[in-house]
């Protein structure tokens, strides 16, 4: 289990100073500007940071310190925040090991400062968390609930990725990633949930977990916290999801798109700008929907926030609203802009289902258009050969792809047998019949792309990182004139 959590003591708002290690990830800077906001006097480290994470960090009022040292513990804060991206090998971790101070993860100091007499829902699973859980705290926000929120992506509604409001509700994307190097439990472990929103379970982060069943124990630990009688809804479309529920022994909900889920959708359609679907359960029409979002993934989503919304007493008069009116989060299928004729839509898929996701919701909302995907092997696990084949068969789906080069990540070195290749990738798309290129840099990727579109196209960025700013080059090479 590691170090144990040294104790918390009470803290005086606001006279209480917290820092935060490794404060520029989008989990710990949403944190800080909630600690701001709650009135403490908030201070944070890292490494190399640099807009827009270095902006919303000063338009919150966090003083940034660049690098990791000792000293930035002096003065000394009353607690520090340990982000699970450093090690104890951290110079700054190190000092702070050498000291008195508390430190805690970030999941529990949510727990600690957040979550007392609030009635936590908590959306989790390896797809959709993120969307589902952003358009949660949306549609509770429409129907004048008030609720508090956070999120590990920005809302685009909300502007940010937190909401801290006066009403009961408190809705938190449930992470199945470890806490910290001394809280080796999954995030979502402490968050005291009383309604959880399972979408997915599959296979991912393979740094951390050895295998599916590894996976599903950690799942199945969230569905043990649930209390009796509060609301638990998994999604039928992933088998191991459903093992993870019915191994918890307690009563749940299904939903989805196949055929034996209680929650279902019908009639749906996409006019080019919403999608429309109604929803039923048991064949029995509950209400009809539209959203501005793409794909089938995103009705799923849809219909499962409408479902636990509707398990906790809500019509669907009261959650169509949100629903209809959710701008979805930033890097989920985002269309970042046009030139040339040519779209550009930047997403954070990276696991083989999220992929294949994308690109069919995309093909969806523009079905007569050449469609180019642009993949990044940046995640833990895709970094692995263990995506190899199945990323394949994903991006095949396009009409051609762009594999960039595998993401170096020194703390977490790997053996040249074990790397994921982008070179075999593209082999394996060419004997499907498609053009494929591995890409040696960003800038290669660019000028490449830049001579092989043409006007009417669409390129599908993909990426859990910033993908050395791809979106952005790309579309300002294909404004400049040629």
């Amino acid at each position: 289990m590691g170090d144990p959590v040294v104790a918390l003591p009470s803290l005086p708002s606001p006279a209480a100073h917290i820092h935060l290690i490794a404060v520029a990830g989008v989990g710990m800077a949403t944190l800080a500007a909630m600690l701001k906001e709650r009135g403490y006097r908030v201070t944070g480290s890292d490494q190399g940071v640099y807009p827009p994470m270095s902006d919303f960090l000063a338009q919150a009022g966090i003083s940034l310190l660049q690098g990791y040292r000792a000293e930035n513990l002096v003065p000394k804060p009353d607690l520090v925040i340990v982000g699970n991206a450093v090690s104890r090998t951290n110079p700054e971790v190190a000092a702070l090991l050498q000291t008195d101070i508390p430190y805690m993860s970030l999941p529990q100091a949510l727990e600690h400062f957040f979550l007392d007499g609030k009635r936590p829902l908590v959306v989790a699973g390896t797809h959709g968390k993120t969307t589902s859980a952003a358009l949660l705290g949306w549609v509770l926000e429409r129907a004048g609930r008030q609720p508090s929120m956070f999120v590990g992506g920005v809302s685009k509604n909300f502007a940010r990725g937190y909401q801290l409001g006066a009403g009961e509700f408190f809705v938190l994307e449930g992470d199945e990633y470890d806490s910290a190097f001394f809280d080796k439990d999954p995030k979502f472990l402490h968050y005291r949930p009383q309604g959880i929103l399972l979408n997915a379970v599959e296979f991912d982060h393979a740094d951390i977990y050895r295998d599916l069943a590894h996976v599903k124990q950690a799942f199945s630990r969230l569905l043990t916290l649930l209390p009796a009688g509060a609301p638990l809804l998994v999604c039928h479309d992933f088998p191991a999801a459903l093992e993870v529920a019915q191994t918890a022994g307690k009563p749940f909900m299904t939903f989805g798109l196949h055929q034996d889920a209680e929650w279902q959708v019908e009639d749906v359609h996409d006019d080019g700008a919403r999608v429309h679907f109604t929803v039923v359960r048991h064949r029995r029409e509950v209400g009809r929907f539209v959203s501005p979002l793409m794909g089938w993934m995103n009705v799923r989503n849809a219909l499962g926030v409408a479902a636990l919304c509707a398990a906790l007493g809500f019509s669907a008069e009261e959650i169509a609203p949100g629903v209809a009116t959710f701008l979805g989060v930033e890097r989920r299928q985002e269309v970042v802009g046009e030139a040339s004729g040519v779209t550009i839509i930047d997403d954070f898929a990276h696991h083989p289902t999220a992929v294949t996701a994308t690109i069919e919701a995309v093909r969806w909302r523009y079905p007569q258009r050449r469609l180019w995907a642009v993949f990044e092997p940046r995640s833990n696990t895709c970094r692995r050969r263990v995506f190899q084949e199945p990323l394949a068969e994903a991006l095949a789906r396009a009409d051609g792809v762009v594999i960039g080069p595998v993401y170096s990540k020194p703390q977490d070195p790997l053996d040249p047998a074990e790397l994921f290749s982008p070179t075999e990738l593209a082999a394996a798309l060419h004997v499907r019949g498609k053009e494929a290129y591995p890409g040696n840099s960003v800038d290669d990727i660019c000028d490449f792309l830049v001579a092989a579109v043409r006007p009417d196209d669409v390129i599908l960025i993909m990426s859990n990182g910033a993908f050395g700013g791809l979106r952005h080059k790309l579309l300002h090479a294909l404004r400049r004139p040629s």
